[in-house]
């Protein structure tokens, strides 16, 4: 009865969750993204080269892209998105790191939203309130943490 309680109540919580994501009406439209993708992509011949291992890969070396742009930074960042060059640079990486996150999305055929709420749940039970606010520790670490 328990379990099936919690069940319950997840899936109210992913539904309340999804109804309750908008922002002023807007959404963003990963199926339009997909398609624009797909596109893009066969236009240049390109699906080929488009299987998990290589999307993988190259999502990989983008976020390493947009990591080196604050490789040395002293102040953890903020003088990067403060620089509107670096800013414009930060932002193209993102968007490289995304479209290549969107691509595996689609190659997966996967409901990226439902998933992310799920592991949003999954994360919440390893990382209780009571155990973790403030820490910035490992969920295996909890017992062995003195803070």
């Amino acid at each position: 009865f328990w379990k099936a309680q919690i069940l319950i109540s997840q899936e109210t919580w992913l539904s309340q969750w999804r109804w309750n994501s908008s922002t002023g009406g807007v959404f963003l439209d990963i199926e339009n993204l997909k398609s624009k993708l797909r596109e893009f992509s066969k236009e240049r011949d390109w699906e080929k080269f488009h299987n998990p291992k290589n999307i993988a890969t190259a999502l990989s070396v983008e976020a390493s892209e947009l990591l080196e742009i604050f490789q040395w930074s002293n102040d953890g960042g903020l003088s990067e998105i403060n620089d509107p060059e670096k800013r414009k640079e930060i932002e193209k990486e993102i968007a490289d790191v995304f479209n290549y996150l969107v691509k595996l999305v689609d190659i997966l055929d996967m409901d990226l939203e439902k998933t992310a709420l799920e592991k949003i749940i999954e994360n919440g039970k390893k990382y209780p309130i009571k155990e973790s606010k403030g820490k910035s520790v490992k969920y295996s670490e909890f017992k062995n943490d003195k803070s």
